[in-house]
């Protein structure tokens, strides 16, 4: 089940911590960016995926489940063969870590 789970921290997000942390949990993590605007349309991805935000934001539809705005330290949980979309939508390029199982 997709789910989104908020960054309650006081601090902004460490890249270099977050990546600790999904290496960790068994993910090959890299870095993306993204420019303000940028859309993909509906697709899927046959491996586990999750999302780590660093900066800017990215709005993502889930099929059948609903849209999230992702804001810096906000993370997801996407599983394989999830159908979604994605938009960036700050004024700032997004930067985030994707993790694939």
């Amino acid at each position: 089940m997709y789910r989104v789970e908020r960054w309650k921290e006081v601090y902004p997000p460490n890249a270099a911590m977050l990546r600790q942390i999904m290496i960790s949990e068994g993910y090959k993590v890299y870095q993306w960016s993204d420019r303000p605007s940028t859309v993909y349309p509906m697709h899927k991805h046959n491996n586990e995926q999750s999302h780590w935000i660093i900066s800017g934001s990215l709005e993502l539809t889930i099929e059948n489940v609903g849209t999230f705005v992702l804001n810096p330290g906000d993370r997801d949980f996407m599983p394989a063969g999830t159908y979604h979309s994605a938009r960036v939508v700050s004024e700032e390029p997004v930067v985030y870590l994707i993790g694939e199982k």
